[in-house]
């Protein structure tokens, strides 16, 4: 089985390189352009791609694709939020994806990105390589009996849960279906009730219609003054002009994002200087308790490993026919 493999770092190299040893008969090619409607015939001769949550798989590209008998498209990530599914179904290309290749990966940076907001160690750390050890400006909170908003109670919401539990925070989340495995540590509310009381609220949702900008200013203006908010789930979740209203209404403590609704792989890859200066994450940056990285919540050595494994088992159940937990569609 040939497998084509879009937008390929030199990390996921590695990582699919190691695992392949355990997948006899599949056989990879590396390239470092991204699945687009000007790449997809770059597949002929290939049974399936694989392909990130930046790639553009459209209408377009899966008529490409189809053209050239590509039967599959493997998702190496949770997301599929960029792939139309009516338009795969129609042509029979099926669909793949990694739902659950390290939740704690994840949950642990968002973790990481609200203690550097509220302990402003950004901050700290420019300020002693400039030679200056005063505590001005460094003043955070304890999370200790604090409350902390999940919303999204997944595999990643829940183990976030599970980490501000550890905290010693009172946990409480909103989501439309419970996680029964949460019952001892977590109380539901609604969504009103979580943005009301939070002191730290942390986003784990997927991008649906339902969910699109929900926060926005005027979810924004039901949240207490002095939040921490954190997002490591999609950047679609949050309407970043409203964020930017809401940071300068001084609604913040401090704001940590891992995504962001410019976001390809990586907002600033390409990317000229002019277009950067006027892009509305760019001008987050300028706010000094925002914090922002480059979509590295997933990025440990366990779960590249993990999404190689699953990814090549994906391949094999394609080329089995057989029926797999991880079809999207």
């Amino acid at each position: 089985m040939r497998i084509l493999f879009y937008d390929a770092k030199n990390y996921d190299k590695e990582s699919f390189t190691g695992a392949l040893q355990g997948f006899p008969g599949i056989e990879i090619e590396y390239i470092k352009s991204d699945l687009d409607p000007r790449t997809a015939a770059l597949a002929e001769g290939f049974d399936a791609v694989c392909a990130f949550v930046s790639s553009d798989v459209s209408a377009k590209t899966l008529t490409i694709l189809h053209q050239h008998k590509v039967g599959a498209v493997l998702m190496r990530c949770a997301g599929f939020n960029n792939v139309d599914l009516e338009k795969a179904k129609e042509l029979n290309i099926r669909i793949m994806c990694v739902p659950g290749y390290s939740p704690e990966a994840v949950a642990e940076h968002a973790m990481a990105l609200a203690l550097a907001c509220n302990r402003r160690l950004y901050k700290a750390y420019n300020k002693v390589r400039e030679n200056d050890f005063s505590l001005s400006g460094l003043m955070g909170f304890n999370f200790y009996q604090k409350t902390a908003g999940i919303i999204g109670t997944g595999k990643i919401g829940a183990a976030m849960c599970r980490i501000c539990y550890g905290f010693g925070m009172k946990v409480i989340a909103y989501d439309v279906y419970e996680n029964p495995a949460l019952k001892d540590i977590v109380t539901y509310k609604s969504l009103d009730e979580v943005l009301a009381t939070s002191d730290l609220i942390s986003l784990h949702c997927p991008l649906l219609d339902s969910t699109r900008h929900m926060i926005n200013i005027d979810s924004i203006r039901k949240m207490k003054d002095g939040v921490i908010l954190v997002n490591t789930s999609r950047g679609g979740l949050v309407k970043t002009d409203d964020l930017v209203e809401g940071i300068r209404l001084k609604k913040f403590a401090g704001v940590g994002l891992d995504v962001y609704e410019e976001e390809t792989n990586n907002v600033f890859e390409d990317r000229s200087e002019e277009i950067l200066e006027t892009s509305v994450t760019a001008r987050l940056l300028s706010f000094p308790n925002v914090m922002i990285t480059s979509h590295q919540g997933f990025f440990t050595r366990e779960a590249l490993e993990a999404i190689a494994c699953t990814t090549l088992q994906n391949a094999l159940d394609f080329e089995a026919g057989v029926p797999s937990k991880n079809d999207v569609r």
